[in-house]
């Protein structure tokens, strides 16, 4: 019998968390979107150095999330994997913006500096987010991570016109080696963007020292 693959849409609850909350005194918003297999709770603490009355710092989570070693233990979640790749990249897209929308909707962005801060997995997904143009980003930090290979190059090449793009990773990053950063600026040349590149001497983790300096 023939095998057939449907597709079905339906509400769906999605956890995220802050480190203090939007007011009148909120001059920058962030939105950090963790590496694989991290979970948004763990990571938004790595964001304690620079949290504030004036900053707000919103860390949502992948929608799928899974059992780190066998089947219990310490849990992870990812942003998607090989199967159903665009489902999963369309689902998080729309779970993002919903975010931005619960958080910034009505709210007066004019003083306001939005960040996005990708790490790690999180940089590619940072990276869909921001040429979806579905939220209006000041600045892009793509931490230990790069575009991903099969961004959408034909968007429109403006995206990153007004936007402040940074590469931020350690010397001595194992997963960044010269090949990943050569790929990076072949990517970055297509899209027409020139990162501003930021390295520390660490390793794959969020750099308190560094990232207080991008305040």
């Amino acid at each position: 019998m023939e095998t057939n693959k449907d597709f079905v849409q339906f509400d769906f609850t999605a956890r995220y968390y802050k480190l203090g909350r939007i007011n009148e005194s909120t001059r920058d918003i962030w939105f950090v979107l963790h590496g694989y297999g991290q979970l948004a709770n763990y990571f938004l603490k790595k964001f304690d150095c620079i949290s504030g009355n004036s900053i707000c710092v919103i860390a949502p989570e992948g929608l799928s999330r899974f059992y780190l070693n066998g089947f219990y233990g310490k849990t992870g979640a990812t942003w998607m994997t090989k199967e159903e790749r665009q489902t999963d990249i369309a689902n998080y897209l729309r779970y993002l913006t919903a975010v931005y929308d619960n958080e910034l909707s009505g709210i007066n962005r004019d003083n306001i500096r939005l960040t996005i801060l990708g790490f790690s997995q999180g940089a590619a997904t940072a990276s869909r987010w921001a040429i979806s143009n579905s939220v209006g980003l000041n600045r892009l930090i793509l931490w230990a991570g790069i575009f991903p290979p099969d961004l959408d190059i034909n968007a429109d090449s403006n995206i990153f016109k007004n936007i402040e793009v940074l590469q931020v990773y350690g010397r001595n990053d194992e997963y960044l080696n010269n090949d990943v950063v050569l790929e990076q600026k072949t990517i970055s040349r297509k899209l027409n963007v020139d990162p501003k590149t930021i390295i520390y001497d660490g390793g794959h983790d969020i750099d308190a020292d560094t990232l207080l300096s991008l305040q």
